[in-house]
């Protein structure tokens, strides 16, 4: 039998730069466990670190390494993370956050039904 929910991890990361107000969305990823959303930051982390600053890219590793054992508690725990790191005028922030999962509807093989070949978009005119 499928359960219908199960926990996991909302990771998303943030850009903004530090002259406006409105942080962008940069990206996100449902993680199943507390390991696979630490994998996915240090992922990034571990990829644009050649890219920044150096007092960024200090940073970027000194989480990767030094804060990994408490990051990993954190989650175990369920508790939220946060991580930022600061490129020139870029605030680059990752976000880890407990969730319940839901599944989606698998449509694999399954053709819809025939009113759904009818629908029309929205219109106002």
């Amino acid at each position: 039998m499928l359960r219908a929910s199960r926990p996991g991890f909302w990771c998303e990361c943030w850009t903004r730069n530090l002259d406006d107000e409105h942080p962008t969305l940069f990206g996100s990823y449902a993680a199943r466990t507390e390991a696979e959303a630490n994998n996915w930051v240090a992922t990034i982390l571990r990829t644009i670190s050649p890219a920044l600053d150096t007092d960024a890219s200090q940073a970027a590793w000194e989480r990767l390494h030094d804060h990994r054992v408490n990051t990993r508690r954190a989650l175990i725990r369920r508790a939220p993370w946060t991580v930022s790191v600061t490129h020139a005028h870029t605030l680059i922030t990752w976000t880890v956050s407990p969730v319940t999962l839901l599944p989606l509807a698998h449509r694999q093989n399954i053709e819809l039904p025939m009113c759904a070949h009818t629908l029309k978009p929205h219109r106002t005119d």
